[in-house]
């Protein structure tokens, strides 16, 4: 196929998955890292597994460093799916924490999209996809700037679906529930670090339990890989991809639960 796609935070979980599995299906799957290190964890993930991965160095908050690699790619496919987690409550969370974060789960999607558009545009054929989250459907306590940055990122994904469907480019979201990935390292140390003097502390310790019991029943990433690769490769994909059991009966939930109770049921078990 050849068809070359980049996917970012190619270095662990989702991004990995997705990488291999796309050169599993005859893309070129080029993976975005950070540092040398992590590109050299990715080469022996690939070889491991028996499929070609490349790998660039990109920052994906580096304006000019992502102008330099769409520039010497030709892509056919981009799957955004660099980011992390900011957890804590509103008040414990800085105005630098909460801007970074928007940078790189928003911002930083939209900049690697609007690159590789024109280069789409001219070839007549292209794909996004972006790694949202079920957050990016409902918001529950302690994770409100994390879930922000997903509702921001689903709302321009889809203005940006309607303004080139007449390109031949087709905008995917994919909207995980809950997989093994490094994220709930994450979690953990942001909680533990806000300190234990929080007026929160009892809520961050209930969520860190939550957490831990939630653990044997997180999903395999390559589930969602097999979704981004199907995305990739359908001649008609669907707007947006629920993933897992979890993500799909989070959204009922949210479809037919009223406001007040699921706000109730969220303070309960959170202790607030």
């Amino acid at each position: 196929m050849d068809r070359a796609v980049l996917t970012t935070g190619a270095n662990s979980g989702l991004g990995l998955a997705i990488a291999a599995e796309l050169a599993k299906r005859g893309y070129r799957s080029i993976g975005s890292v950070r540092t040398k290190a992590k590109a050299a964890e990715v080469a022996r993930e690939a070889k491991a597994s028996g499929v070609d991965i490349e790998t660039i160095l990109l920052d994906v908050n580096d304006a000019d460093r992502c102008a330099e690699v769409i520039d010497d790619l030709e892509l056919f496919g981009l799957v955004n799916n660099a980011g992390y987690s900011v957890t804590g409550a509103v008040e414990d969370t800085s105005d630098d924490e909460a801007r970074d974060l928007l940078e790189t789960m928003v911002v930083a999607p939209m900049r690697l999209a609007r690159l590789a558009l024109p280069g789409m545009r001219g070839r007549g054929e292209g794909r996004i996809v972006n790694i949202s989250s079920i957050y990016g459907r409902f918001t529950t306590p302690f994770t409100g700037w994390y879930q922000a940055a997903k509702h921001g990122l689903e709302g321009v994904t889809d203005a940006l679906r309607m303004e080139v469907a007449g390109m031949g480019v087709k905008v995917v979201l994919v909207e995980p529930g809950g997989f093994r990935t490094a994220i709930f390292d994450e979690v953990s140390g942001d909680l533990d670090r806000r300190g234990a003097d929080t007026p929160y502390r009892r809520g961050y310790d209930r969520m860190l339990q939550t957490l831990k019991l939630s653990q044997p029943f997180l999903g395999d990433p390559q589930v969602v890989a097999r979704v981004v690769a199907g995305a990739m490769s359908s001649r008609v994909p669907r707007a947006r991809y629920l993933v897992g059991n979890d993500a799909q009966a989070a959204a009922l939930t949210e479809r037919f639960t009223p406001t007040f109770v699921k706000d109730l049921v969220a303070r309960r078990v959170m202790g607030l």
